[in-house]
């Protein structure tokens, strides 16, 4: 998956912040630009990957991040239109 689709998370004294710039110091992770990855990150894996227990705070700024994404990419979507043609 290119990078482009990727979209880094880090942690900072501050909580868990996106980072569309890819440029905060702190620990980062990355989650896939669709919906379904972030729900499954949020489940644990994330908190996981960054060391630390994810707050109420980041928890529900992490979420409406989440609102705002696409259920699937478009990347995605075109893959299961090829793989549903055959």
């Amino acid at each position: 998956m290119p990078k482009r689709n990727l979209i880094r998370l880090v942690r900072t004294e501050q909580g868990v912040l996106v980072d569309p710039t890819g440029k905060l110091a702190g620990r980062g992770a990355y989650l896939h630009d669709a919906k379904s990855c972030w729900v499954k990150g949020l489940k644990g894996p994330l908190a996981n990957a960054l060391r630390t227990a994810l707050s109420e705070q980041d928890m529900v700024a992490l979420t409406a991040y989440m609102e705002t994404l696409p259920a699937e990419t478009d990347e995605k979507a075109a893959s299961a239109d090829r793989e549903s043609v055959h």
